[in-house]
């Protein structure tokens, strides 16, 4: 006879989804995925070896000495430093994106350990649509290398939301004294708000937009990292960085990540109608051609497949 509780238990197809935010494929555990459905994050410690970390970091520095120049590149100084006539190197260069083209830093992205996890968020299928090595620098005094609370769904005309997640590796110890990333905790929950630059009297770089109205008494989580530890959060996470307070440079490496199901949305009449025209100005600025690219050509042009079968992007 069938013991009595077998009769009683709802089969697995009638039980109520539990999980939003996080796929079943034996990765993650049951406590992880849970605290990254409360918390859009999830910190996987000394996931990336010093030694890779070693190569991408010589990779910048070429890229900084000009020994390359990978296509598509986009290389950006701190606004406080970006009216000097410094020629370019690692003490000027606060951020290179877009290094899809670049075959050693691109080796960031296809890293088995980290499409393992990135696998949970996304799927099989896996596209990068964008790509960062920030390097943050020793604060100039007007608070220039702090970067406003967003979030990254900002940027991105891809949906469904669910179906993005960034990875982001620190390349040394990163603390509140360098500018950690600070996170708040369950915001993923919530809607894209309304993005525009903030109000600082230094100045404030150029693209780094922060959200408008959010609650100033928000719990926030500062995440301080070992080097090779990766965080991996949602793009609706309200997220940023302080300022850096040390004399040092603070690398990270980021890639952020999509399944190449999901599609492009039209963002006129949207909150990010703003940076929409913005990238589209700069496109045109660096081509020298008006009218001529549209922003979801622009952001597909940065895609590039992972894993899996291309699809949609």
């Amino acid at each position: 006879t069938a013991h009595p509780a077998a009769e009683t238990a709802p089969s697995a197809s009638s039980r109520p989804q539990q999980f939003q935010y996080t796929l079943d494929n034996n990765v993650l555990s049951l406590e992880q995925r849970q605290f990254y459905e409360e918390n859009g994050f999830l910190v996987i410690k000394n996931l990336v070896s010093d030694e890779d970390i070693e190569r991408f970091r010589a990779e910048f520095e070429k890229i900084c000495q000009k020994e390359v120049s990978p296509t598509g590149l986009v290389i950006m100084r701190d606004v406080s430093i970006v009216q000097s006539q410094c020629t370019l190197s690692e003490q000027v260069v606060s951020k290179i994106q877009d290094f899809q083209e670049d075959e050693e830093l691109f080796r960031y992205c296809t890293l088995p350990q980290i499409l393992k996890y990135v696998e949970c968020f996304t799927g099989p299928n896996i596209m990068s649509i964008h790509t960062m090595l920030i390097n943050k620098p020793p604060d100039s005094g007007k608070k220039t290398s702090r970067h406003p609370l967003h979030q990254d769904l900002h940027y991105f005309p891809f949906r469904p939301s669910n179906h993005i997640v960034c990875s982001w590796t620190a390349m040394e110890h990163i603390d509140r004294n360098n500018g950690c990333l600070v996170v708040l905790p369950g915001t993923h929950k919530g809607s894209l708000k309304p993005h525009d630059y903030p109000q600082w009297e230094g100045g404030v770089n150029k693209m780094y937009h922060g959200i408008q109205d959010y609650q100033p008494d928000s719990a926030r989580v500062h995440l301080v990292m070992e080097k090779g530890d990766t965080v991996f959060f949602h793009p609706l996470l309200i997220h940023g960085s302080g300022q850096n307070r040390t004399k040092g440079f603070r690398k990270a490496i980021s890639c952020h990540y999509a399944s190449a199901n999901c599609h492009c949305i039209d963002v006129e009449g949207t909150s990010q109608e703003n940076i929409r025209n913005e990238v589209i100005e700069v496109a045109e600025k660096r081509l020298g051609l008006k009218g001529a690219v549209n922003f979801k050509d622009i952001m597909l042009f940065r895609t590039r497949l992972v894993k899996g079968e291309r699809v949609n992007l």
